[in-house]
């Protein structure tokens, strides 16, 4: 069979970190091959807070699959269309921003998972399958065990929704925006607030319950990162390429300037 394994996917369900990049400002293909050259597991392609549009998405979905990372699409709504789309067109995951009830993780889940599991609708060929032609609903069987849908958890309200929202069928994956859940505490930036960790404590102790992932995102230092795995995070967005490119550029402006005398 020509299925296009979802290398993510399979790390976190070995009990392995899935290790991603966030994409912001890469517009070419050659991304993947550099994402996957570096040692990443998935692309985190932000459609959410980017000006990337679907074709772009689509673009670096395809090359994603050509290289073996997995491409995964934040899309910025619960509309149907934004997730089957990009799904369409070669993205083997979908987050979905502020998830805050059971209600909306249902609505999320049945847009990325064909019947009986979900209402996606079939639209064809597929680049998962490598277009492979098989039964329809073989097809369907197959690329719903491939897939990763991930509801993020971004305020109060969805940690207290968390177990339900963990129960819901269909979704994989529970990742925290911690920037976005510190702003809606009212303690932007804060990381290190008691709020913080009993908001991962209560997520982790959720996923666990019901057999799902937990994941991270928002916060990018060794300490944090280290702190957040070790209390059991597997899917981690561990940076994207803007921040990467602007710390090492900074590096490399200040070293070549420090050799003038």
């Amino acid at each position: 069979m020509s299925t296009v394994p979802n290398h993510a996917l399979r790390q976190l369900r070995a009990g392995k970190l899935a290790v991603g990049l966030g994409l912001n400002l890469a517009r070419t293909v050659n991304v993947a091959q550099i994402a996957k050259t570096a040692g990443f597991d998935f692309l985190f392609i932000d459609c959410e807070h980017s000006s990337m549009d679907l074709d772009m998405a689509a673009q670096v979905s395809a090359a994603s699959l050509a290289v073996g990372i997995t491409p995964v699409v934040r899309v910025a709504g619960f509309e149907h269309w934004h997730a089957s789309r990009v799904l369409d067109n070669g993205a083997q995951g979908i987050v979905f921003p502020h998830v805050d009830t059971a209600e909306q993780a249902q609505r999320a889940a049945n847009a990325c998972r064909y019947p009986p599991v979900g209402k996606r609708s079939m639209g064809g060929g597929l680049q998962q399958l490598g277009f492979a032609s098989m039964p329809v609903g073989e097809a369907a069987r197959v690329v719903n065990e491939e897939t990763l849908v991930v509801a993020m958890i971004e305020s109060p309200q969805a940690v207290q929704n968390c177990e339900e929202i963990a129960a819901v069928k269909g979704i994989d994956a529970l990742l925290i925006g911690t920037n976005d859940f510190c702003f809606e505490c009212g303690i932007p930036g804060q990381f290190n607030d008691p709020k913080v960790a009993d908001a991962y404590k209560r997520v982790i102790a959720a996923c666990r319950k019901h057999g799902k992932f937990p994941g991270m995102g928002g916060m990018y230092t060794p300490e944090l990162l280290q702190r957040h795995i070790d209390m059991g995070v597997q899917l981690v967005l561990s940076g994207s390429d803007f921040s990467m490119l602007l710390a090492a550029a900074t590096q490399r402006a200040t070293l070549v300037k420090g050799f003038q005398k």
